[in-house]
């Protein structure tokens, strides 16, 4: 049976992974900040936990002994701090500490590290994006996962560890923060309030978390290696979206597109592909 280790399973994507996890029959060894193991999914009680205040400042050495007996470690962990997250200083100390991390992983003899990177990494003015699209990120967070995935992708399997990055799309879905889209449609049309929406024109590839989990579990335990595109292949509008979430309340009347400006940096279409492009 194999052993995985995950980070960051107490947040919205690894509670879902920890969920697809489970569903898979495997051991599970959860890496916590103290105080937060009431929001692990573990109702049987049979996960291992180790807590720390920060795992991103724990030496190699910590790693390895923590990673000792794992056949595979998931790192979902990251600052993520909504209106924050995408230039902040701290994304240096997830570089760090994530390659302390897998420092430590690769000492104990792991057999394989999974990362969660971003679309985000990608020069998004391609719009289809493949997993071997040219990397241009525009932002500190988008920069220091591009890192990551270059250099662990050279350095693990160098050390007869197997490397694959799980490139995120546009998640939405249990334990979403309550100011982003979905939440925000949800909330205005539970309340029966307006929802203020740019144009709603721009092409995305959303994804619900649970179903993204579910297909990282199945990457993860294949053999796929390298990059990897976590999304559906399947274009949608956010105004389509907006319309469909609205219907289920038979409220459209209350969207109200074109209430915001639309960003002008914002690329018209975000689709992801799940095979490199010939």
């Amino acid at each position: 049976m194999t052993r995985v280790l995950i980070t960051g399973s107490t947040g919205f994507v690894g509670r879902a992974l920890t969920r697809a996890l489970k569903a898979q029959g495997l051991q599970l060894h959860h890496v916590i900040r103290p105080g937060t193991a009431d929001r692990l999914d573990d109702a049987a009680g049979k996960d291992q936990v180790t807590e720390t205040p920060d795992l991103f400042a724990q030496s190699p050495d910590w790693w390895a002994e923590t990673c000792a007996g794992v056949d595979m470690v998931i790192h979902a962990a990251w600052y993520v701090e909504p209106g924050k997250y995408l230039t902040s200083d701290l994304n240096l100390e997830c570089v760090t500490g994530t390659l302390n991390l897998a420092r430590g992983a690769a000492a104990a003899g792991l057999r394989r590290f999974v990362g969660i990177g971003t679309c985000f990494e990608y020069d998004l003015t391609v719009g289809h994006l493949a997993p071997n699209t040219p990397l241009d990120p525009k932002t500190p967070y988008a920069a220091a996962k591009a890192a990551l995935y270059q250099t662990l992708g050279q350095w693990l399997p160098l050390n007869n560890v197997e490397f694959l990055w799980a490139r995120l799309f546009y998640l939405y879905g249990a334990d979403e923060n309550q100011g982003r889209l979905v939440p925000y449609l949800h909330k205005q049309l539970q309340a029966g309030e307006p929802v203020l929406l740019t144009s709603g024109d721009q092409i995305r590839d959303f994804m619900d978390v649970d179903a993204a989990a579910r297909l990282i579990v199945s990457d993860a335990l294949s053999d796929r290696q390298g990059a990897t595109n976590i999304c559906t292949e399947t274009p949608i509008t956010i105004r389509a979206l907006c319309e469909q979430i609205a219907d289920q309340y038979g409220r459209r009347d209350l969207l109200q597109f074109g209430a915001r400006e639309n960003n002008l940096t914002d690329p018209p279409c975000v689709l992801g592909l799940r095979e490199a492009r010939q």
